[in-house]
C-alpha cells in the first residue's frame, strides 16, 4: 500500500465519491496509511450528501471545516445506465443524454473544485485529483464514437486545466491533474470491458496514489494514467 510521502504527517484528506469502486479503495487506503491524520468521505448517500447535480449539497460538504485539506479526489463519474449508453454513431445522439453527462462528468466536478479551491493550503504541498479517462483525450481519438462521455471527460480536462492556472497565482504548491485509472473491474466499464484484463478498484486506487505522491507543482494542470505516463488533451 502506497503511503503519501510528499504530503505532510498527519495530513488531512478527502474522498467525494466514495462508496464507487474506486471511490472506496481511494479512501481505504488512506485510512490505511500511517501518515494520514483524517479521511473524509461523501457520495450521495453520505450524511451530508454530496449530489453532482446540486451545489448547495456540494457547498455543504466543504462547510464547516476547520482545517485544510492536503488531498481532495474527486472519484465521481457516469458512463450509462439502463437508459443512456454509449453512442456508436452520430444518428444516436441526443440532446437529454448528452446534458446528463456533461452535468455529472463535467459541471459536477468544476463545482467540487469551486468550492475545494479555498480549502487546499496556501503554502503547503497539496492534491486535487479528478477521474477522468483516457478517451476523453482529443488527440488520443482514433476510433470514435462514445460521443457524450469522450466529450465530457474533454470537458472536465479543460475545466481542471483552468483552474489549475487560477489556483497556482495563490497556492504555488498545489498540485491539480486529471487521472486515468485503466480498465477497473466496476460496474461502470464492466460492461464494456470486453476481454481486456481489469485491474481491481485497489490495485488502480494504489497505482494512482502513487503517480499522484510523485508529481510536483510542475505537473499541475496535466492528465496522467494509472502507469504515471503522461496523456496528451
Amino acid at each position: 500500500m502506497p503511503s503519501m510521502q510528499s504530503l505532510p504527517a498527519g495530513y488531512s484528506a478527502m474522498v467525494i465519491g466514495a462508496t464507487g469502486g474506486i471511490g472506496s479503495a481511494f479512501a481505504d487506503h488512506l485510512e490505511n496509511d500511517p501518515r494520514s491524520g483524517s479521511v473524509l468521505r461523501f457520495s450521495r448517500s453520505s450524511t451530508p450528501s454530496c449530489d453532482l447535480t446540486d451545489e448547495s449539497s456540494i457547498e455543504a460538504v466543504f462547510e464547516g471545516l476547520n482545517s485544510p485539506l492536503h488531498l481532495i479526489i474527486d472519484a465521481t463519474g457516469f458512463l450509462s445506465d439502463d437508459t443512456i449508453k454509449p453512442e456508436k454513431s452520430l444518428r444516436s445522439l441526443n440532446a437529454e443524454n448528452l446534458l446528463h453527462l456533461y452535468h455529472l462528468n463535467a459541471v459536477g466536478p468544476a463545482l467540487i473544485m469551486k468550492h475545494a479551491a479555498k480549502h487546499l493550503p496556501r503554502n503547503e504541498r497539496s492534491i486535487f485529483a479528478t477521474l477522468s479517462a483516457r478517451v476523453g483525450s482529443i488527440s488520443d481519438n482514433r476510433l470514435g464514437g462514445w460521443y457524450a462521455y469522450r466529450a465530457s471527460k474533454a470537458a472536465l480536462n479543460m475545466l481542471l486545466k483552468s483552474a489549475s492556472v487560477e489556483i497556482a497565482r495563490n497556492r504555488p504548491e498545489a498540485v491539480l491533474v486529471s487521472l486515468h485509472p485503466g480498465t477497473v473491474a466496476t460496474p461502470l466499464s464492466e460492461p464494456f470491458a470486453s476481454d481486456r484484463e481489469r485491474l481491481t478498484p485497489e490495485q488502480s486506487a494504489s497505482d494512482m496514489l502513487g503517480v499522484l505522491d510523485g508529481l510536483g507543482p510542475d505537473e499541475s494542470g496535466s492528465f496522467w494514467d494509472y502507469k504515471g505516463k503522461r496523456i496528451e488533451w
